[in-house]
């Protein structure tokens, strides 16, 4: 079974990103908002969860359960948008409307990715 082209732009994204939590993980330890304890470990785990499951979305037999583990991971990492839009410095000095836009972003991701469960 081939699978669509947009599938894969999916995974290499999320394949992406999740190594770029290993190559600089201070720009992710500090969108943690301080209520999450150990933040270093919280950066270890989604960049391993974003590698695994951008793999498993390009297997047929294990797609529709990395797209439900996306759903859950955006659902997850949420709080680290907030954290950005309301802490000037967690925001890296982006402008307001882009951290505002981030937010509902979210749901278009979710969106995407329920696009594969079945």
């Amino acid at each position: 079974m081939i699978l669509p082209w947009h599938l894969y732009l999916m995974a290499m994204l999320y394949i992406l990103a999740g190594i770029n939590h290993f190559r600089k993980p201070g720009m992710y330890i500090k969108i943690i908002p301080p209520a999450f304890k150990n933040p270093k470990l919280i950066n270890i785990l989604s960049g391993a969860a974003e590698i695994i499951l951008g793999i498993l979305l390009t297997l047929p037999f294990t797609k529709s359960f990395a797209a439900w583990g996306i759903i859950a991971l955006l659902i997850a990492v949420f709080p680290a948008n907030v954290y950005m839009f309301q802490n000037k410095k967690a925001g890296f000095g982006l402008p307001i409307w882009i951290l505002f836009v981030r937010l509902p972003l979210q749901l278009v991701l979710i969106y995407w990715a329920y696009q594969y469960i079945y």
